[in-house]
């Protein structure tokens, strides 16, 4: 999967079902779309929840736009917003005080690129969530190709054996070229839990960290308690 900023449960949803997950850096992001989230996330508020966007240099970027060196823009305070939108809304849940420090003291550095930022708050959530998964970067690993031809040479790399893909892998992926490879191709559709939040009701897709600052230890077995998957 490619990064994201402060991810949702179905990110590690997907990484909890594997042994090897590949962060897809080495693409050029989308950022005009509604649905991407490289640089941005949604937490719960009183009236139901708000982005936490993290500003980025794209001006005069066209074809340049990988994930691995966009730069974040210093032209305005988003940490301190970030920071104090998560404080102001979460300093009730039950277990804020556990990763208050560290939310603190991220917001608190300078962040020149966001592959860094996302970097370091994914190996945190992961490590708080007791996700234990081997993790790789495309970027490190110098596999060629685009869409279809790119997955599968990835897969390829790390000798895997299966490979599971977000719903939307049914547009692109090439099941035949996979089948040949000998890997199985798996679709994963994530089925949403409730979970007591901070304000009445209920709003799903939010950051993970709304599941975290709510329910602590219990996080993971929440966040997997309803699963859907299908082969290809």
């Amino acid at each position: 999967m490619q990064p994201a900023y402060l991810p949702w449960l179905g990110y590690f949803d997907r990484i909890a079902r594997s042994d090897i997950h590949i962060v897809l850096d080495s693409v050029q992001a989308d950022l005009s779309s509604r649905n991407k989230f490289a640089n941005r996330n949604r937490v719960r508020t009183p009236d139901g929840w708000t982005w936490l966007t993290v500003p980025l240099k794209t001006k005069g970027l066209h074809q340049e736009k990988y994930l691995n060196t966009l730069e974040i823009s210093s032209d305005m305070d988003w940490p301190t917003k970030h920071w104090a939108t998560i404080r102001s809304n979460y300093t009730r849940a039950r277990y804020f005080a556990e990763h208050r420090a560290f939310l603190e003291s991220v917001y608190a550095r300078p962040w020149s690129r966001l592959v860094e930022l996302t970097r370091e708050l994914t190996r945190y959530l992961l490590d708080a969530l007791g996700l234990q998964r081997t993790i790789v970067y495309s970027s490190d690993l110098s596999v060629e190709g685009r869409k279809n031809e790119l997955i599968l040479n990835l897969c390829q790399r790390v000798g895997a054996t299966t490979y599971i893909s977000g719903p939307f892998g049914r547009d692109y992926l090439s099941e035949p070229a996979f089948r040949d490879a000998a890997i199985d191709i798996i679709y994963h559709e994530y089925e949403h839990p409730t979970y007591p939040q901070a304000f009445k009701g209920f709003e799903p897709n939010m950051s993970s960290i709304d599941l975290l600052l709510n329910c602590g230890p219990e996080s993971l077995s929440i966040l997997s308690n309803k699963r859907a998957i299908d082969s290809a």
